[in-house]
């Protein structure tokens, strides 16, 4: 939704509603990440109207703070970044959990998937950014679908039920090698909202 029209909010989440599935929340603090994007306000808005599943996907420090106000907000999938908790990932995974929502683990390009392997079986999700966090419209990096690959590896090692999903640079035309490679989660901003048809474009990604 960062790529979204927000003078023209409403269209934007009824477009979701009939052709996506899920509606990708970033949440930007200007600490963790060098931008600003939006907060309570917007979340609770689409929640309105939303009738597909809200993931927010936490570019912030101190993540914890703010798992309750965001369960309370109606979203249900919720990832933050692994760089962010470090030590405290486990907990905040818990913390996530206990308040209804399915959890995520997010890392940007440079940090090595092994760091997640710890966690495959405990959590529902991981986020592998195929840019880095903090800007919509960025290029897709290529290293990224060996990146996917590892981690699908790595989690049907582990016999975990826990899927991928991948964010940044997301269109039609690497939609397909991604899903090959292991994700099943696409989250798609400037290459839907910015097309001539958006549900063409969509629909193409199917």
């Amino acid at each position: 939704m960062l790529s979204a029209d927000f003078l023209h909010l409403e269209k934007d989440v009824n477009l979701v509603n009939e052709h996506a599935d899920i509606f990708h929340l970033d949440i930007m603090d200007g600490t963790f990440v060098p931008n600003i994007s939006y907060g309570f306000p917007i979340v609770e808005a689409i929640s309105k109207i939303a009738r597909k599943p809200m993931d927010a996907h936490l570019m912030i420090v101190n993540p914890e703070k703010y798992v309750a106000r965001f369960a309370k907000a109606g979203v249900e999938m919720l990832s933050f970044h692994y760089e962010a908790a470090q030590e405290g990932t486990q907990e905040i995974v818990d913390l996530i959990r206990a308040n209804g929502m399915k959890a995520g683990i997010a890392i940007n390009p440079d940090i090595p998937v092994q760091r997640l392997f710890p966690y495959l079986k405990n959590v529902d999700y991981v986020l592998i950014m195929s840019v880095f966090a903090g800007y919509g419209g960025q290029k897709f990096i290529e290293e990224s679908y060996g990146r996917v690959e590892a981690m699908k590896s790595e989690i049907i090692r582990q016999g975990s039920t826990c899927e991928i999903e991948v964010d940044g640079g997301i269109s039609p035309s690497n939609s397909k090698r991604l899903a090959d490679a292991g994700a099943k989660i696409l989250v798609a901003g400037s290459s839907i909202f910015k097309a001539d048809k958006p549900e063409a474009a969509i629909e193409a990604m199917r």
